[in-house]
């Protein structure tokens, strides 16, 4: 079984700064990578048994095995909060914040947050700090680490970032601006049904595999519309994926189950998780 984290903020991004320069598959990281850190790592768990969760280097997806790939949202799914967000108001942003909102995409505007906090003389290490109070359901723990024994994501998606030589931390997007990754349903930064086909196509050469996508924004819309039959979507209840996903059933191939909260997910994830083990 494998773990995918999807992820496009910061907390994924800045959290137990490893300093490893390899992932665990072996793929080298160059210096853009190495402040990528485990989503679900100690300092933002708690739990001992998500320390395991890895760095990837943005190059190929290696699923060789999988029978089942979980891929997770990050923010209001994993963590039951927006780490941008978390970070803005709780670092004394949200003024400025609101100024640049209406002029610029979202990946500039927390870049440019970044240059703030630094311009304050802010740290990387206390912006890691205030991010390790981010709400995170036990239960959403719980359901990880019953699910893979190691606990451990085997690939970390997300914008990449580095620290430059003044300290400052950098935030760049996924895709290459200059050229658009052609998807009018995500941002500009980041199409995540890009990156579905990415690991559909790894999945197609190990055989037969079932995909369980869990997320709850607009940016999840375009993955769940490439899942197959067979496949599960675990949108948020009440949440914009949700909304999307009820107001046009038909568009939609994977079964869909809904969920409001850390019990309910683990719970559900569980169930789908022992019934693609039967299958």
């Amino acid at each position: 079984m494998n773990f995918v984290l999807r992820t496009s903020g910061l907390a994924r991004n800045l959290i137990a700064r490893s300093g490893l320069t390899t992932n665990f598959m072996g793929h080298p990281i160059g210096p853009k990578y190495k402040v990528r850190v485990a989503a679900a790592s100690e300092q933002l768990s708690g739990s001992r048994q998500l320390t395991t969760a890895c760095l990837i280097a943005g190059k190929s997806l290696n699923m060789a095995g999988a029978k089942t790939v979980i891929i997770f949202d990050f923010d209001r799914t994993v963590i039951d909060d927006d780490s941008d967000r978390w970070v803005v108001e709780n670092m004394g942003l949200t003024h400025l914040f609101n100024q640049l909102r209406p002029t610029l995409p979202w990946n500039a505007l927390m870049d440019r947050m970044m240059e703030e906090l630094h311009s304050q003389g802010k740290t990387v290490e206390q912006i890691a700090e205030c991010l390790k109070h981010v709400p995170l359901h036990p239960q959403t723990v719980s359901a990880i680490e019953s699910a893979h024994a190691l606990g451990c994501f085997s690939e970390i998606i997300t914008n990449p970032t580095m620290v430059d030589g003044e300290g400052r931390l950098r935030i760049f997007p996924y895709h290459d601006l200059a050229s658009f990754h052609g998807c009018n349903l995500c941002p500009p930064n980041l199409c995540k049904g890009l990156v579905i086909e990415q690991i559909q196509a790894s999945m197609s050469e190990k055989g037969k595999s079932r995909v369980i996508y869990l997320g709850d924004g607009r940016g999840d819309y375009c993955p769940t519309l490439k899942l197959d039959r067979g496949d599960h979507v675990m949108p948020r209840k009440g949440f914009p994926l949700w909304d999307r996903l009820l107001s046009n059933p038909s568009l939609l191939k994977a079964d869909c189950h809904e969920w409001s909260n850390g019990e309910e997910l683990a719970s559900i994830l569980l169930q789908l998780v022992e019934k693609v083990r039967e299958e």
